[in-house]
């Protein structure tokens, strides 16, 4: 049997005792912003960042969206300022 992503994450949240619904498209394409347009390092770091931030909030669905917008954000400026050239 071929496991999926969907799978994974739901043993994950299994094993971490978390019920919540896991946007994984807005959570890979905020990787993928911080991976291209910070450093690729950044990405599960950052991915960490945003689970704590909303835990700390409250630990639903809206914080996750919330703190991925804010992020996502962040990591659009940083890309626009490194092509600029500006730091």
């Amino acid at each position: 049997m071929e496991r999926t992503l969907d799978d994974w994450i739901t043993e994950a949240k299994t094993e971490l005792g978390i019920d919540l619904a896991v946007d994984i498209p807005e959570l890979l394409d905020l990787a993928r912003v911080v991976a291209h347009g910070v450093a690729r390092p950044a990405a599960p770091l950052t991915a960490f960042l945003v689970g704590y931030a909303a835990a700390t909030r409250g630990g639903g669905p809206a914080e996750v969206a919330a703190a991925n917008r804010r992020i996502a954000a962040l990591a659009a400026r940083w890309a626009d300022q490194q092509a600029s050239g500006q730091e």
